[in-house]
């Protein structure tokens, strides 16, 4: 089945999608098909834990309820550095959008309207023959 991912570094965001009894490897070369990184200069982390290139993805518990397109996994991606450590786990956080303006704001979140009787009752009057 299925299993929906984020890879998130720094303010990239990958999203991918692939079944659940892929290995990491194979993640990793579709990294690499993105981000031109080779995956050995890669190291993948789902949660704290550095995830094995030889395992599959249900190893780590991705599987098509916990990953799904609406709410996938979220795997953090370290890069090798120059000096051949990988780098720290350095994920910029989403920005929150700003309020919505009155004007824009959903009519069944705001409070009722007054309603002027005076008008209701001159279109009634009005309408009658």
């Amino acid at each position: 089945m299925d299993v929906f991912l984020t890879v998130r570094r720094k303010k990239t965001t990958l999203f991918l999608s692939v079944k659940e009894n892929t290995e990491v490897m194979e993640v990793k070369r579709m990294i690499e098909g993105i981000l031109k990184v080779p995956p050995e200069d890669q190291l993948l982390l789902r949660q704290t834990t550095a995830m094995d290139d030889y395992k599959r993805l249900d190893h780590y518990g991705l599987n098509e309820q916990t990953a799904r397109a609406h709410s996938p996994a979220q795997l953090g991606l370290c890069l090798r550095d120059e000096s051949g450590q990988f780098e720290t786990l350095d994920v910029t956080p989403y920005s929150n959008p700003p309020e919505l303006p009155e004007v824009m704001r959903c009519q069944e979140n705001q409070p009722p309207a007054p309603v002027n009787t005076a008008s209701v009752t001159e279109a009634t009057a009005a309408s009658r023959p």
